[in-house]
């Protein structure tokens, strides 16, 4: 059973605003800022400080087709094939060939792409990509400078943001519309507590689910809240079964948790090798693009050598790049490893795959519209249709970027008269604490639900789930994102025991091959009114 609410004391402050952002990652960043030029009032709400996103820790790049050389056409037909048959090719096309010009106006924002010594933008190589289009910046610190350069533009543009709040849950109105928001704002500051922000425009930008697992490149904040907001308010989600392990996040030895360093796609597309401890390279021979090969592919190719040797981690090995070259390209990537006790320059890096992306999630149009009319979503939290079952790499800050100038677009043509009046959320028990259920549903989710899956462990996943519903729900932040981790691993679980075949980043061991005939098609989950999930298959 799924809560329809949470359990939380009533609003004690009010906020109004035509439109209210919740996240600060790219997604976030420009719709507030797209909102605000067409005209509205927008309140940008985040989870921690307006840099804490996923978007900051995004070392690779943008991708667009940016070189004259290259086309849109050539980027579809990469971002298809990563996406193993169930992209949606219409909200493909849309994204690979409005990127290009989003990208640039990403760079009249005041963000400082790294170029060559002709002017023009420096484009490298990643996993899935036939074509040099990864634009970057600072080497490997290309999220952080978007970031930046869109936090300024925020500033300049005087947009109002309350930092250390998370949302809880949407507001309707008496026809079923967004009409705002709960939100408990953390620590000390004005507002604090409890209180609603009414809007006539609600846009989910909050990020991933990675912290539902034990080992991920997600940062503490990515507890899944705007896919769970969004199932108790009755919209739905889809493809949550695929969930894409990163093939080389940074191995921190036996049992570590938490976030794990990412060692970027960037390293292996400018000539990093993956060996095994004899110094093999095991993905030659695998797939054409051996250590470029799609996400999925190298990450399974890792976890294959790994129950072949009996390793706990394969090695990424870069010590031909010299110095120089760490230093100028990854400085990044370079002084994590030396923090945990790495050398790079002199030897290979320990890796290991952890959760990384969800390309599932709230299921949108191509303008950003979810099934609750006045709810949008954008970014990792939205299921847009573009990455299908793996998402090609560095598509994910062209998506967030894309789909927010969209459905800044679309709210100016949707939005109602806001002064309809909101319809009250009802209460769910309470229950205990949720920091130690927290670690539990990790525990679960990492052992029945990670990168290789069979039915009998989701079956025993989805009765362990199960078995912690009456724990979960607690007043607090711990018991709120609990919650949240909770739904979303209960919907995620359902859609990976249903669909019997391996696709793409969903792996089951016990159907292994790709099955069209049955299986090319979403799985659309919803909370029904009693609180259960139904999924169901559409082709």
């Amino acid at each position: 059973m799924i809560p329809r609410s949470l359990t939380a004391p009533a609003p004690g402050w009010t906020r109004t605003a035509d439109t209210v952002v919740i996240g600060s990652g790219i997604a976030g960043l420009v719709a507030a800022l797209r909102c605000q030029e067409r005209g509205q009032d927008v309140l940008l709400v985040t989870k921690a400080l307006l840099d804490a996103g996923s978007t900051r820790w995004a070392q690779g790049g943008i991708a667009a087709a940016l070189d004259p050389a290259d086309s849109p056409e050539e980027h579809l037909a990469d971002t298809l094939t990563a996406g193993a048959g169930v992209c949606d090719e219409d909200a493909v096309r849309m994204l690979v060939t409005e990127g290009p010009a989003a990208v640039r106006r990403l760079v009249e924002l005041g963000t400082a792409f790294d170029r060559e010594p002709d002017g023009e933008l420096s484009l490298g190589l990643e996993g899935g990509h036939h074509r040099r289009r990864v634009a970057h910046a600072g080497g490997d610190a290309t999220g952080a400078e978007i970031s930046r350069a869109l936090r300024v533009a925020l500033k300049e543009h005087r947009i109002e943001a309350i930092e250390n709040a998370l949302v809880l849950d949407l507001l309707k109105d008496a026809d079923g519309r967004a009409a705002g928001v709960t939100l408990h704002v953390m620590g000390e500051g004005s507002p604090s507590g409890v209180g609603a922000v009414r809007a006539r425009a609600v846009v989910l930008a909050t990020g991933g689910l990675g912290q539902v697992f034990s080992a991920t490149t997600n940062p503490e904040v990515a507890t899944g809240d705007g896919v769970a907001l969004a199932l108790r308010a009755g919209a739905e989600v889809a493809d949550l079964e695929f969930v894409q392990f990163h093939p080389t996040p940074l191995w921190l030895g036996e049992g570590a948790r938490g976030q794990h360093p990412l060692i970027s796609e960037a390293v292996r597309g400018e000539g990093a090798h993956l060996v095994d401890h004899d110094g093999v390279r095991f993905m030659v021979g695998r797939h054409e693009l051996a250590e470029l090969a799609p996400r999925d592919v190298v990450a399974r190719g890792i976890v294959n050598r790994m129950r072949e040797t009996g390793a706990s981690h394969m090695l990424l090995d870069g010590r031909h790049f010299g110095a120089e070259m760490w230093e100028r390209r990854f400085p990044t990537i370079l002084a994590a490893c030396r923090h945990h006790g790495i050398d790079p320059v002199t030897e290979p890096i320990p890796v290991a795959p952890a959760a990384h992306h969800s390309s599932g999630g709230v299921r949108t149009d191509l303008s950003g519209r979810t099934t609750v009319p006045g709810l949008y979503a954008c970014g990792e939290v939205a299921r847009t249709g573009v990455h299908g079952a793996n998402r090609l790499a560095s598509n994910s800050l062209l998506e967030g970027l894309v789909f927010a100038e969209r459905i800044a677009a679309a709210i100016s043509e949707d939005a109602p008269d806001p002064s309809t009046p909101l319809t009250p959320s009802a209460s769910a028990p309470a229950h205990e604490d949720g920091r130690e259920l927290r670690g539990e549903i990790q525990r679960i989710m990492s052992a029945h639900a990670g990168v290789m899956r069979t039915g009998e462990g989701l079956a025993t996943a989805e009765r362990e789930l199960a078995a912690l519903a009456g724990r979960v729900g607690a007043p607090g932040v711990a018991g709120w994102e609990a919650a949240n981790l909770h739904a979303v691993a209960s919907a995620l679980v359902a859609a990976a025991l249903r669909r019997e075949e391996t696709r793409g980043s969903h792996w089951r061991a016990d159907h292994p091959e790709r099955d069209d005939a049955h299986w090319r098609g979403r799985l659309v989950t919803r909370l029904t009114w009693d609180g259960t999930l139904h999924t169901e298959f559409e082709r």
